[in-house]
């Protein structure tokens, strides 16, 4: 078993084709560490752009990466991909990135670039931010920094090699290195399937109409919250900041309620939370005028 340690930076540009921006990956860096946890190999590719020729200011500053550089040693994102997948060990090894937002970029990258969101070669994935951060006290369960987590674990940082992608792998190893556990690490590894990279990406939304593919709001049964019993819809359904609003009435108590309904669209299906509130008779009666 390997585990391999990857760090990405990336440039920030605009897809025309999909009309946003997209973070587009333009250096990977890996290290490669054996059971006793030696670093036994690294990987360093830095990757021509296909979005923007030019680089952002804030991308330079961070990293001293230069459109020069790229143009000499930089390969097409598809090739950079699959000699990583080679280099990587695949099924052998646990990737690890510091926290999952290189992870997020990359599964980015490949369904922009090459029409699938499924990274075939990662089949076992875990955070080592996450991991690491478990050791640390005091976080108030913000997320910690690479360089800081090294200066909490008495590990001497250089901040010129800073924010370059092997040079940040090496200090993600040692931080790794110093509180590993093993059966406790196991916790954190999680196989990765097509429906791990699509539950990664997929982002929740709330639905705004009323009736679509996978909610209809004029199906949702609510209850008087004092009897239980049924309530009877006086007034169709409006969408007001994103939850459905109307007036309802109790068929048994004859209270008149406003009744909130709001629907999360998630991987998995749709979340319905409902909001019961009793309004006084004279508002009511105007409303329903």
């Amino acid at each position: 078993m390997f585990y391999v340690i990857f760090d990405l930076e990336w440039n920030n540009a605009y897809d025309y084709k999909f009309r946003k921006g997209i973070n587009e990956i333009v250096e990977i860096g890996a290290v490669k560490l054996d059971e006793k946890l030696n670093i036994i190999d690294t990987f360093k590719q830095l990757i021509k752009t296909k979005h923007y020729s030019k680089l952002s200011s804030r991308f330079k500053n961070l990293t001293h990466i230069s459109v020069e550089e790229i143009r000499k040693n930089g390969m097409p994102f598809e090739d950079a991909m699959a000699d990583f997948a080679r280099w990587s060990g695949r099924e052998n090894s646990v990737f690890m990135s510091w926290s999952n937002s290189d992870l997020y970029v990359l599964i980015d990258n490949f369904k922009k670039l090459l029409g699938t969101s499924y990274v075939s070669f990662i089949k076992k994935y875990a955070d080592v931010q996450k991991y690491c951060q478990t050791f640390l006290e005091s976080t108030d369960g913000n997320q910690v920094g690479l360089s800081r987590c090294a200066e909490l674990m008495d590990i001497s940082v250089n901040t010129d090699n800073l924010h370059r992608a092997l040079e940040d792998c090496y200090l993600a190893a040692e931080c790794f290195r110093k509180v590993f556990d093993k059966k406790k690490f196991s916790s954190f590894v999680t196989e990765c399937d097509s429906n791990f990279f699509e539950r990664l990406i997929f982002k929740p939304y709330y639905i705004t109409k009323s009736v679509s593919e996978d909610f209809d709001v004029n199906t949702q049964k609510l209850n008087c919250p004092y009897c239980n019993s049924d309530l009877r819809v006086l007034k169709n359904f409006e969408c007001v900041n994103k939850s459905f609003r109307t007036v309802c009435e109790c068929k048994n108590c004859k209270k008149k309620f406003w009744a909130f309904i709001r629907a999360k669209k998630t991987y998995d299906g749709v979340i319905v939370t409902k909001k019961i509130n009793v309004m006084n008779k004279k508002r009511a009666d105007n409303i329903i005028r």
